[in-house]
């Protein structure tokens, strides 16, 4: 079983990138997000899960090991196969947010992804809620939440006030579907006014 790759990236296909690993081209399905941000010719790392059938062996690829986690969680639902944690992950921009929608019930938020109706979407919630219900958001915060928690801190938020702001701030990102990262100067002023 592969788990991990490293190499430089060879092709972008649909919703997939072609790592050539020392002269071997490995074809490796990734979220959207992950598919934008990548160029060619780039060197990548990404931890990998394979999905092997009788007809059919597929790479899945991600950035952190939450990410992989996290789809590890989705295809462990019934009724939600690998390409569909795919698009979950994708729609999602993300882990942060699934985790939210699983603690908050949040049917409406899965139901909204193309491929996903109302039953596979409650039973998501369902499924998860135990597994990863009681984890704090911010175990899963990127590097970017980081330096805002750090610069936070240093304004003198609290704990809580530091988690109402960054997902205060995540929330706006998500709902205007900004793509690109802000600066930390310009995220530290949508976390003031999340305040």
């Amino acid at each position: 079983m592969i788990g991990y790759l490293s190499g430089t990236i060879k092709s972008k296909e649909i919703n997939s990138l072609i790592i050539d690993v020392r002269g071997v081209g490995y074809h490796v399905f990734v979220p959207i997000f992950i598919w934008q941000e990548s160029k060619l010719g780039e060197k990548k790392e990404l931890f990998i899960y394979t999905h092997v059938r009788e007809d059919e062996l597929s790479l899945f690829g991600f950035s952190h090991k939450e990410e992989k986690q996290i789809f590890l969680h989705l295809i462990s639902v019934s009724g939600i196969g690998p390409k569909l944690a795919l698009n979950v992950l994708s729609y999602a921009n993300g882990v942060k947010n699934i985790i939210r929608a699983i603690q908050n019930a949040q049917v409406d938020f899965f139901e909204s992804i193309k491929g996903l109706g109302k039953k596979n979407s409650q039973r998501i919630i369902v499924d998860l809620k135990g597994k990863i219900g009681s984890l704090k958001e911010l175990e899963f915060e990127t590097e970017a939440d980081r330096d805002l928690i750090e610069a936070l801190k240093g304004l003198g938020f609290d704990k809580e006030e530091i988690k109402k702001s960054i997902n205060g701030v995540n929330k706006f990102l998500h709902h205007k579907r900004i793509k690109k990262d802000l600066s930390l100067e310009e995220k530290i002023k949508l976390a003031l006014k999340e305040k």
